[in-house]
């Protein structure tokens, strides 16, 4: 598989003052009316923390400050190509919370509210890998 089967993706992990942790439901496909991480894919151009700043503020509004990456996850991608997500730390520093872009709702949620929303293939299992689960 060479370099251009692979599609670079970013994620965020932002939690709140309550550790609860900032999800999207997606308006599109991969995954659609599934609760994920805000995220996607970086443009030409882009470092990993420029392309978390972008999608998470498309996507819910608010502006980060990225911090550490957190993991890296591979998925499969349409036409046998390969999602690279690399998850990063990010804090709410500015903006309003609302859904926009790739989003139908962007939402701050418990430990028993992210338990109880569907949500994307292994986000959960991954998650609890990384002990990035909310409190």
């Amino acid at each position: 598989m060479g370099e251009q089967d692979r599609i670079d993706c970013v994620g965020a992990l932002v939690y709140d003052e309550q550790h609860r942790l900032l999800v999207v439901q997606r308006a599109n496909e991969p995954g659609r009316g599934l609760w994920s991480l805000p995220g996607g894919r970086v443009e030409p151009g882009e470092d990993d923390p420029a392309a978390v700043t972008r999608e998470v503020e498309e996507e819910t509004g608010l502006q980060v400050s990225v911090g550490e990456l957190v993991g890296e996850v591979e998925r499969e991608a349409p036409g046998g190509r390969l999602y690279v997500i690399r998850d990063y730390e990010a804090e709410a520093v500015g903006g309003t919370l609302t859904p926009g872009d790739d989003a139908t709702d962007a939402r701050f949620v418990d430990r028993n509210e992210f338990d109880a929303l569907p949500t994307t293939t292994l986000l959960a299992s991954t998650l609890a890998q990384w002990n990035a689960l909310p409190g």
